[in-house]
């Protein structure tokens, strides 16, 4: 089987070549459009997972000899987590060659954070199947190398981080408002606004209010912890 010309470009941003097409296809065809002849993801996205989490589990003990289980398992949390396998799926335009069914597609189905993620660890799960554990792995890697990099920041939860900020500069936790939302009911988009006791605010944007506060806390700590160097 051949591949088309936009899979045979994924292939090349993802840094891997499939020995069987037919797994690659299978990894970015959503339950949407499948049919009794055409499987969907599902299955890919389970084993996904689980290759993921071993690749980083092994990726942080390597990284820090040192560093306990209670040091780990958040970094971990926030290299696994669905919100980072949508980030690596947009940096490798997978939304361009998912394949969705129209109503998928006309509900903005090629920008959906959950939908991206599974997706990425079908991918993930593909490349596993066709050439083995260290092809996984050394996709993987790749993919996620400058998250590796700075994942103890990214460990941290920004909304706890925030209140902690404040609590030790004797100021109430930040307070989270909806200011906006736009966009179809089954593919909002929310704005929302952090604001500290001091009057300092920062925005945000995402497809679900939590998505949407937590980048706003997260915005509103990098903006106060600049202040205070």
């Amino acid at each position: 089987m051949k591949l088309s010309g936009d899979l045979s470009d994924f292939c090349h941003r993802i840094g891997y070549r499939f020995n069987k097409p037919d797994l690659l296809i299978q990894s970015v065809t959503h339950a949407s459009i499948a049919t009794p002849n055409r499987s969907h993801n599902q299955r890919l996205e389970f084993l996904g997972d689980r290759v993921l989490g071993l690749v980083m589990a092994e990726a942080l003990l390597d990284a820090d000899g040192g560093a306990s289980e209670g040091q780990l398992a958040p970094r971990f949390n926030a290299l696994v987590r669905k919100e980072t396998c949508a980030e690596v799926a947009r940096k490798v335009d997978l939304g361009a060659v998912l394949k969705l069914g129209r109503s998928e597609m006309l509900s903005g189905g090629r920008r959906k954070e959950a939908l991206l993620g599974d997706a990425m660890e079908a991918v993930i799960a593909a490349v596993y199947r066709d050439g083995g554990f260290d092809a996984a792995r050394a996709m993987i890697l790749r993919l996620w190398a400058d998250r590796l990099d700075k994942v103890e920041d990214d460990a941290r939860d920004p909304k706890t981080a925030s209140q902690e900020w404040a609590q030790a500069r004797k100021q109430a936790p930040p307070v989270y408002r909806e200011v906006d939302r736009e966009g179809p009911d089954h593919a909002p988009v929310f704005t929302i606004e952090a604001r500290l006791q001091d009057g300092q605010t920062s925005k945000s944007q995402a497809s679900s209010k939590r998505q949407a506060e937590m980048a706003a806390a997260k915005a509103l700590l990098q903006q106060v912890e600049n202040e205070d160097e």
